[in-house]
């Protein structure tokens, strides 16, 4: 019976937290507890977890999980959900290494060989997207995400509403499925005439038209369009997502396992959803490490879709920033628009320890960019 000894976390650019959890008889695992601009909150939170957990046998992972979650009182929200999430992937790590085995045999099994992957694009000009996609294709996508709109007012102009039309379909044109991200931009007053406008070029999904914090205008937007509706990233729990199945308020259900308890929650959030005949998603612009867990889930969920993954523009293959800490980065490779599902030990990626602590001798402080609209008022990031 291996107990844990040690925990560390890593900060490592671009903006990345990694955590390694070893064992009394020297075994590792690793996981990602990355939470985009409040990197020192979850380290702090990484802090009091180890208190609870050294010692603990490494093998308890759900028994870990709800000491995480229930004895610190205060529960849920996302620097704890990120620091429990980053122990949760390691300690499935830990597991499937022990064993031999991927973390996805341990859930039951893959129930498919390939999954399917989307690629984020960007570009001012509705010209410029278009060529972004095309060179997505190039790369062996079939999916990819953008921006619905970089500036939306509470009450939205014709002509605003024109040329996230206008942008979408220069997408649609080059054969590619796509998925529109508003990133919570839109508001109510809009959100309803956008959506429609959208909806005869046939969107993937549309994510986030509305946050969260407004769930009786979802309502609306849902019994009123045939679009896909999908969030779910500011979201981290099972408790947080059942509203939004309750009122059958989302269709794609987005969760970020490096945000919401890991491979152990996210299983769960994955079943609820697939009790609500809604579909699976995992968001993951983040690390290798998050992305290794979002794969293990992918590869036993039925209700799964397609999984976002952060990826360079300019070459077939992960981003240098996302190859730099592994040294099996070839499973990572986009075939005609799917990854294998990984078949090695654990989350069944390799860290570049070396490269790791390295790295991290100089943390990273990174933060979201101020966005301001055309009138100098603040905007969602």
């Amino acid at each position: 019976m291996a107990r844990i000894a040690k925990i560390e976390h890593f900060l490592v650019p671009p903006r990345w937290l990694f955590v390694r959890v070893e064992c009394d008889d020297g075994s590792v695992g690793w996981g990602e507890a990355s939470l985009e601009g409040h990197a020192e909150a979850v380290a702090g939170a990484l802090d009091a977890a180890r208190d609870r957990l050294i010692g603990h046998d490494a093998d308890r992972i759900e028994d870990a999980w709800q000491m995480l979650y229930r004895l610190g009182f205060y529960r849920g929200g996302p620097v704890l959900m990120s620091a429990i999430s980053g122990i949760d992937m390691a300690l499935w790590d830990l597991r499937g290494r022990a064993l031999g085995v991927p973390v996805h045999d341990l859930l039951g099994g893959r129930v498919r060989d390939g999954i399917r992957v989307y690629a984020w694009i960007g570009g001012d000009r509705p010209a410029d997207v278009a060529a972004a996609a095309l060179a997505r294709k190039a790369q062996g996508f079939d999916a990819i995400k953008m921006n619905g709109s970089e500036e939306m007012e509470w009450l939205a102009s014709p002509g605003a509403v024109d040329a996230a039309v206008e942008r979408l379909a220069l997408v649609r044109e080059t054969g590619m499925d796509v998925g529109i991200d508003f990133h919570g931009r839109v508001h109510k007053p809009v959100a309803r005439r956008l959506v429609e406008a959208l909806a005869p070029l046939g969107p993937l999904f549309v994510e986030e038209v509305l946050l969260g914090e407004h769930p009786e205008a979802l309502a609306q937007i849902a019994a009123q369009s045939t679009v896909p509706l999908a969030m779910g990233e500011r979201l981290y729990s099972r408790w947080d997502f059942k509203p939004f199945f309750e009122r059958a308020l989302i269709d794609v259900a987005q969760p970020d396992l490096a945000h919401a308890g890991g491979i152990s929650e996210g299983r769960r959030i994955a079943a609820m959803a697939e009790a609500y005949d809604v579909a699976l998603a995992p968001h993951c612009p983040l690390g290798p490490l998050a992305l290794a867990a979002c794969f293990q889930i992918a590869a036993t969920t039925p209700n799964f879709v397609i999984q976002e993954i952060s990826l360079g523009i300019h070459y077939n293959q992960p981003d240098a920033d996302l190859l730099t800490y592994l040294t099996n980065p070839e499973v990572l490779t986009v075939t005609a628009g799917r990854v294998d599902v990984p078949r090695g030990p654990g989350l069944g990626v390799t860290v570049d320890e070396a490269r790791v602590r390295d790295a991290a001798r100089d943390p990273h402080r990174w933060r979201n960019p101020v966005w301001r609209g055309s009138d100098g008022s603040l905007r969602e990031w």
